[in-house]
């Protein structure tokens, strides 16, 4: 896989498991969704992604896309 889809099924999961967290537990879960949000937003809008970042050191492969 390379790091755009890590961080893209990351972010998914995160998202579905403090939803449902959210539901089960309590609603102060929200707030990760929130802040999940809010970094990818941030990250569409600068280019920086601390998981991508995290995940290029580590040697994840970049992801080439055709035009």
């Amino acid at each position: 896989m390379t790091i755009d889809r890590i961080v893209f099924a990351f972010a998914g999961i995160v998202v579905l498991v403090s939803l449902a967290l959210s539901q089960w537990h309590d609603p102060a879960w929200l707030w990760l969704t929130a802040f999940v949000g809010a970094n990818l937003l941030q990250a569409a809008f600068t280019n920086l992604c601390p998981l991508a970042m995290a995940l290029n050191r580590f040697g994840a492969r970049l992801g080439l896309r055709a035009h």
